[in-house]
Protein backbone atom coordinates (compact mmCIF):
# COMPACT_ATOMS: atom_id res chain seq x y z
CA UNK A 1 0.00 0.00 0.00
CA UNK A 2 2.85 2.76 0.58
CA UNK A 3 3.42 2.46 -3.33
CA UNK A 4 -0.20 4.53 -3.71
CA UNK A 5 -0.58 8.11 -3.87
CA UNK A 6 -2.31 9.93 -0.49
CA UNK A 7 -5.44 10.39 -3.14
CA UNK A 8 -6.15 6.84 -3.82
CA UNK A 9 -5.09 5.92 -0.06
CA UNK A 10 -7.58 8.05 0.75
CA UNK A 11 -10.26 6.81 -1.66
CA UNK A 12 -9.74 3.52 0.11
CA UNK A 13 -10.10 4.75 3.23
CA UNK A 14 -13.40 6.81 2.80
CA UNK A 15 -14.71 3.06 1.62
CA UNK A 16 -13.60 1.94 5.20
CA UNK A 17 -10.28 0.55 4.49
CA UNK A 18 -8.78 0.58 8.01
CA UNK A 19 -5.37 -0.46 6.41
CA UNK A 20 -5.71 2.86 4.22
CA UNK A 21 -6.52 4.52 7.38
CA UNK A 22 -3.40 2.94 8.81
CA UNK A 23 -1.38 4.05 6.00
CA UNK A 24 -2.38 7.64 6.06
CA UNK A 25 -1.25 7.45 9.79
CA UNK A 26 2.20 6.38 9.55
CA UNK A 27 2.61 8.61 6.70
CA UNK A 28 1.89 11.82 8.35
CA UNK A 29 1.62 11.04 12.40
CA UNK A 30 5.12 12.58 13.10
CA UNK A 31 4.70 15.17 10.54
CA UNK A 32 1.54 16.70 12.18
CA UNK A 33 3.02 16.40 15.39
CA UNK A 34 6.19 17.71 14.75
CA UNK A 35 4.09 20.95 13.01
CA UNK A 36 2.34 21.62 15.89
CA UNK A 37 5.03 20.68 18.77
CA UNK A 38 7.12 23.54 17.13
CA UNK A 39 4.43 26.29 17.83
CA UNK A 40 3.06 24.64 21.22
CA UNK A 41 6.07 23.28 22.72
CA UNK A 42 3.54 20.87 24.81
CA UNK A 43 4.13 17.07 23.95
CA UNK A 44 0.59 16.34 25.69
CA UNK A 45 -1.38 19.18 23.25
CA UNK A 46 0.74 17.84 20.42
CA UNK A 47 -0.36 14.31 20.66
CA UNK A 48 -3.91 15.37 21.72
CA UNK A 49 -4.08 17.49 18.59
CA UNK A 50 -2.88 14.76 15.77
CA UNK A 51 -5.04 12.06 17.62
CA UNK A 52 -8.15 14.20 17.85
CA UNK A 53 -7.20 15.16 13.53
CA UNK A 54 -6.77 11.37 12.98
CA UNK A 55 -9.98 10.21 15.31
CA UNK A 56 -12.03 13.07 13.22
CA UNK A 57 -10.12 11.91 9.69
CA UNK A 58 -11.79 8.38 10.45
CA UNK A 59 -15.44 8.99 11.34
CA UNK A 60 -15.89 11.56 8.99
CA UNK A 61 -14.35 9.32 6.36
CA UNK A 62 -17.48 8.95 4.19
CA UNK A 63 -18.43 12.46 4.13
CA UNK A 64 -15.15 14.08 3.86
CA UNK A 65 -14.17 16.08 0.25
CA UNK A 66 -10.65 17.38 0.14
CA UNK A 67 -10.07 19.85 -3.07
CA UNK A 68 -6.52 19.97 -2.23
CA UNK A 69 -3.78 17.63 -1.46
CA UNK A 70 -4.32 15.46 1.76
CA UNK A 71 -1.26 16.97 3.07
CA UNK A 72 -2.60 20.76 2.83
CA UNK A 73 -6.18 19.40 4.19
CA UNK A 74 -3.87 17.66 7.30
CA UNK A 75 -2.05 20.29 8.63
CA UNK A 76 -4.96 23.15 7.32
CA UNK A 77 -7.32 20.94 9.45
CA UNK A 78 -4.16 19.92 12.68
CA UNK A 79 -4.07 23.97 12.72
CA UNK A 80 -7.51 24.60 13.04
CA UNK A 81 -7.48 22.18 15.87
CA UNK A 82 -4.95 24.13 17.73
CA UNK A 83 -6.88 27.32 17.60
CA UNK A 84 -9.65 25.19 19.37
CA UNK A 85 -7.40 24.10 22.09
CA UNK A 86 -6.37 27.17 22.28
CA UNK A 87 -9.93 28.86 22.84
CA UNK A 88 -10.98 26.31 25.27
CA UNK A 89 -7.98 26.78 26.93
CA UNK A 90 -8.45 30.49 27.94
CA UNK A 91 -12.07 29.80 28.80
CA UNK A 92 -10.59 26.99 31.01
CA UNK A 93 -8.33 29.47 32.83
CA UNK A 94 -10.49 32.51 32.82
CA UNK A 95 -13.29 30.04 34.64
CA UNK A 96 -10.04 28.73 36.84
CA UNK A 97 -9.52 32.26 37.78
CA UNK A 98 -12.90 33.46 38.64
CA UNK A 99 -13.02 30.65 41.10
CA UNK A 100 -9.99 31.54 42.99
CA UNK A 101 -11.50 34.97 42.89
CA UNK A 102 -14.80 33.90 44.89
CA UNK A 103 -14.06 34.09 48.41
CA UNK A 104 -13.58 30.65 50.23
CA UNK A 105 -16.34 29.89 52.81
CA UNK A 106 -14.94 28.33 55.61
CA UNK A 107 -17.35 25.04 57.07
CA UNK A 108 -16.49 23.23 60.42
CA UNK A 109 -18.55 20.42 60.44
CA UNK A 110 -19.20 19.94 63.86
CA UNK A 111 -20.42 23.41 64.61
CA UNK A 112 -23.26 22.48 61.20
CA UNK A 113 -24.06 19.16 63.35
CA UNK A 114 -24.64 21.22 66.85
CA UNK A 115 -26.20 23.70 65.06
CA UNK A 116 -28.52 21.13 63.16
CA UNK A 117 -29.25 18.97 66.77
CA UNK A 118 -30.48 22.51 68.09
CA UNK A 119 -32.55 23.07 65.66
CA UNK A 120 -33.95 19.51 65.20
CA UNK A 121 -34.75 19.71 69.85
CA UNK A 122 -36.12 23.02 69.15
CA UNK A 123 -38.61 21.87 66.55
CA UNK A 124 -39.60 18.80 68.16
CA UNK A 125 -40.26 20.91 71.38
CA UNK A 126 -42.51 23.36 69.40
CA UNK A 127 -44.50 20.33 68.14
CA UNK A 128 -45.02 19.11 71.10
CA UNK A 129 -46.70 22.59 72.35
CA UNK A 130 -48.94 23.04 69.34
CA UNK A 131 -53.09 21.93 70.52
CA UNK A 132 -53.74 18.23 70.37
CA UNK A 133 -56.21 17.93 67.77
CA UNK A 134 -53.23 20.57 65.46
CA UNK A 135 -50.38 18.42 66.36
CA UNK A 136 -51.79 15.25 65.41
CA UNK A 137 -53.12 16.77 61.77
CA UNK A 138 -48.90 17.95 61.57
CA UNK A 139 -47.76 14.76 62.21
CA UNK A 140 -49.65 12.36 60.03
CA UNK A 141 -48.67 14.91 57.63
CA UNK A 142 -45.45 16.01 58.05
CA UNK A 143 -44.32 12.47 59.87
CA UNK A 144 -46.40 9.86 58.42
CA UNK A 145 -46.50 11.36 54.75
CA UNK A 146 -50.62 11.32 54.67
CA UNK A 147 -52.55 13.25 52.19
CA UNK A 148 -55.28 15.75 53.33
CA UNK A 149 -57.64 13.48 52.79
CA UNK A 150 -56.04 10.46 54.30
CA UNK A 151 -55.77 12.87 57.27
CA UNK A 152 -59.36 14.11 57.29
CA UNK A 153 -60.72 10.38 56.91
CA UNK A 154 -58.81 8.90 59.83
CA UNK A 155 -59.58 11.76 62.25
CA UNK A 156 -63.25 12.09 61.37
CA UNK A 157 -62.74 15.42 59.85
CA UNK A 158 -63.47 17.88 56.74
CA UNK A 159 -59.95 18.40 54.55
CA UNK A 160 -60.69 22.33 55.27
CA UNK A 161 -60.35 21.13 59.02
CA UNK A 162 -57.07 19.54 58.37
CA UNK A 163 -55.93 22.59 55.70
CA UNK A 164 -56.87 24.81 58.87
CA UNK A 165 -54.56 22.95 61.67
CA UNK A 166 -51.61 22.61 59.50
CA UNK A 167 -51.77 26.48 58.62
CA UNK A 168 -52.27 27.00 62.26
CA UNK A 169 -49.35 24.50 62.85
CA UNK A 170 -46.72 25.89 60.63
CA UNK A 171 -47.41 29.64 61.56
CA UNK A 172 -46.76 28.86 65.08
CA UNK A 173 -43.64 26.83 64.07
CA UNK A 174 -42.53 30.02 62.12
CA UNK A 175 -43.21 32.22 64.95
CA UNK A 176 -41.32 30.11 67.17
CA UNK A 177 -38.91 29.27 65.48
CA UNK A 178 -38.02 32.55 64.07
CA UNK A 179 -35.08 33.24 66.80
CA UNK A 180 -33.09 30.39 65.89
CA UNK A 181 -33.49 30.69 61.76
CA UNK A 182 -32.27 34.33 62.25
CA UNK A 183 -29.29 32.68 64.73
CA UNK A 184 -28.62 30.51 62.08
CA UNK A 185 -28.39 32.74 58.98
Amino acid sequence: MYKLSNEEILVLMQQGDEAAFEELYNRYWKKLYNAIYSRTRSVEWSESIVQDFFTSLWLKRSKLKISSSFEAYAFTAVRYHLFHYIQKEVIRKKYSESLKAQPVRDTNFTEEMVLANDLSNNLSKAITQLPEKCRSVFELSRHSHKTNREIAEELGISEKTVENHLTRALKYLRLNLKEMFLFLF
